[in-house]
């Protein structure tokens, strides 16, 4: 049962899915509880299957950290296993093919305190049994901004996160484990990620939300200057080899574009024009062999549903040749956290 306080919102726009035959693998969603906060109070099991089966061809997903289900107990540093505990029961549910052909949390991203240094070993390892072989890699949230107005990332991270030397110590310990990191930051430290990425070139990077660009705070009604800065740095990020980038997640709060406030959510073509740039440039110098669409719902909830946002990146692509949508909408994501280990 979907739980999204603005449901009737959401129900003033709604669209057919489509090319609903096209493959998708959503790399990039949550599942939670207890959230009052969110416009999705819950998103677990039930929730997640309405919207990978309102009409798009969804055939599997990850689940990416969101500090859901810690333990309650035990040491202080691996409470955060009880999330991929939590996420790998889902997983396996959906796993047996009673709920569906599509598979929820085929891969799975947790969190660790990567600034333990080379003590967080513990924690990953811990991930990595919990994860019952699904287990892809960390999320250490780095986005923060001086401004009151932007909400800083979960840990409370430090403004060069990505610079410490111990929290280097602790990005280490991901390659030797075949483990990928989630650079989580606002557009103003995609240096940071871009410095981490040269220092750390054997350590597989993935670039959430185009390295959140925003536009609330000192940001509202600079528009143009945070794309021109963003444009700038995001090519540099493009050219370590060793990143990809995650298309979406641009319909939140922070990012300034107001859909929230409007008295109808956007459509699908609303959506793909005004963010359109992002997209066109990232695709343009990653290539669709290192890029990747991504729902992150249930926070996108707040400006549009799950089968417009799908729609706005089909409309996007309806030009491309057939080999870059499947690069785009399932194979990057597929290879990046090594689905077919799962097949």
């Amino acid at each position: 049962m979907t739980s999204p306080v603005n449901l009737a919102w959401l129900e003033r726009t709604v669209e057919e899915a489509l090319e609903p035959d096209l493959p998708i693998c959503d790399p990039h969603h949550h599942l939670w509880g207890f959230r009052p906060e969110r416009v999705a109070y819950r998103y677990l099991l039930d929730d997640i299957l309405l919207d990978v089966n309102a009409g798009h061809k969804i055939v599997s997903t990850v689940f990416i950290e969101c500090g859901a289900m810690y333990r309650a107990s035990g040491p202080e540093s691996l409470r955060v296993v009880g999330e991929t505990e939590f996420a790998n029961g889902i997983a396996a549910m959906s796993a047996s093919g009673l709920y569906g052909p599509c598979r929820i949390a085929a891969g799975i991203v947790g969190t660790a305190n990567l600034k333990l240094g080379a003590a967080v070993g513990e924690v990953i390892d811990a991930h990595i049994r919990a994860g019952g072989g699904r287990f892809r890699g960390i999320r250490h949230q780095g986005n923060w901004d001086a401004s009151d107005a932007v909400a800083n990332g979960r840990g409370n991270p430090q403004q060069y996160a990505f610079l410490d030397p111990v929290f280097r110590e602790g990005f280490a310990e991901l390659a030797p484990r075949r483990l990928s990191f989630e650079g989580w930051c606002y557009h103003p430290q995609i240096p940071d990620l871009t410095d981490l990425a040269r220092a750390f070139p054997d350590t597989s990077i993935v670039l959430n939300h185009f390295g959140g660009p925003l536009g609330i705070g000192p940001y509202a009604g600079q528009r143009d200057a945070v794309f021109t800065a963003w444009q700038r740095d995001i090519s540099e990020l493009a050219s370590c080899e060793n990143v990809v980038a995650k298309l979406g997640g641009i319909n939140m709060e922070l990012n300034g574009f107001g859909w929230h406030e409007q008295a109808a959510p956007p459509t699908s073509e609303a959506l793909m024009r005004a963010t359109r740039p992002y997209y066109e440039h990232t695709i343009e110098i990653f290539g669709p062999e290192r890029c990747m669409f991504e729902s992150n719902f249930p926070v996108d909830m707040v400006s549009c549903s799950y089968n417009v946002v799908w729609n706005s990146f089909k409309r996007l692509t309806a030009d491309y040749t057939k080999q870059d949508k499947a690069k785009l909408f399932h194979d990057t994501a597929t290879r990046v956290y090594r689905l077919e280990d799962q097949a």
